[in-house]
């Protein structure tokens, strides 16, 4: 087990490492607060430039792309004491390992909610009703006209859309569908509360095999866990419909990639819509390949104004860490 130390607050300004390129804006205000190294080529880090550079910083600011275990951090030193993430998740930072050593982790939950929630809604959409497919002939030239039977897709309103994960962004999405006139059922760790439930019109489904058996649509909007990896594997894309559609925006290793590429090749799939996937930013080819599997090249944040308003949340986590206050987004508790 790591040494454990007291937590560290710096007397100056705080050096803080940035991974990767963020918003001017932020950055600028980065650089007007602290002593700040950023990342101008916007270059992944490899892992002996992260080690070097959590030896010689008070902040470390990663992002996704960035994977801390626990051996960088047993190795870090005496000086880091913020790891203020850039984005919600922080399933690339061994958090454990982080608490042993009294390191403060925090992140930048909601401000992607809307933006993920419209791209998963997108190919919600976008799936059924054979959109790539639809594009590719055009572009290529093939189209031929209209006609009565061409293209035909899948009615939206009217099907079950099983949404997995009923947080925030699972929340969002079914906001958007009711509107789409979706039935939305939902699997989550309990059931929200009834004016809740009410309010999406959704109800709650407590065993995962009967919502994914019962979906036309089949939605993830949960975190990556020991228990959520793989999650969506052989099985449970067999208890899928025929014909069914598979979305996701969380994190690639929710599904076993092998068994999705089966079902769609077999035609058990219809489609499916990807926006991350296991080993970014490799995509297989056979998913590149399919005609109506929409690839995404993982844009569910990607607007100017949600990525500024996570750089907003970096700074004030590491405002209120460099002031000897707990940070408003600390994913550890109790170290302050």
């Amino acid at each position: 087990m790591a040494q454990t130390s007291a937590p560290h607050f710096p007397s100056g300004k705080p050096r803080v490492v940035v991974t990767r390129h963020l918003m001017p804006s932020v950055e600028a205000r980065m650089r007007e607060l602290y002593d700040a190294v950023l990342n101008e080529s916007d270059t992944p880090m490899n892992r002996e430039q992260l080690c070097a550079a959590m030896k010689d910083c008070d902040v470390l600011v990663p992002t996704v792309t960035d994977r801390i275990d626990a051996e960088m951090i047993a190795q870090c030193g005496e000086r880091l004491g913020l790891i203020a993430n850039f984005g919600a998740g922080t399933e690339h930072i061994d958090l454990k390992a982080a608490a042993e050593r009294k390191i403060i982790v925090t992140n930048t939950p909601g401000v992607f909610t809307d933006d993920t929630a419209d791209i998963a809604m997108a190919m919600i959409l976008g799936v059924p009703r054979r959109i790539r497919e639809g594009t590719q002939l055009v572009r290529r030239g093939e189209w031929t006209g209209w006609a009565p039977s061409g293209l035909l897709g899948r009615k939206i309103g009217g099907k079950v859309l099983g949404i997995v994960g009923m947080g925030r962004i699972g929340q969002a999405v079914a906001h958007r569908a009711r509107a789409f006139g979706l039935d939305i059922a939902y699997y989550a760790r309990k059931p929200l509360p009834e004016a809740a439930e009410r309010m999406f019109a959704a109800r709650f489904v407590g065993d995962l095999d009967t919502l994914v058996a019962e979906a036309d649509i089949l939605t993830l909007h949960c975190p990556l866990t020991e228990e959520t990896r793989g999650m969506i594997d052989a099985r449970r894309i067999g208890l899928m419909k025929q014909g069914a559609s598979l979305i996701n925006t969380a994190r690639g290793e929710l599904i076993d990639h092998e068994a999705l590429i089966e079902a769609l090749h077999s035609g058990r799939l219809a489609g499916a819509g990807l926006d991350v996937y296991p080993d970014e930013p490799n995509v297989d080819q056979r998913l590149l390949g399919h005609p109506n599997v929409m690839t995404l090249p993982h844009i569910g944040s990607a607007t100017a104004e949600g990525r500024e308003a996570s750089g907003e949340k970096v700074i004030a986590n590491i405002r209120f860490w460099a002031d000897g206050h707990r940070p408003p987004d600390q994913v550890l508790t109790g170290l302050i």
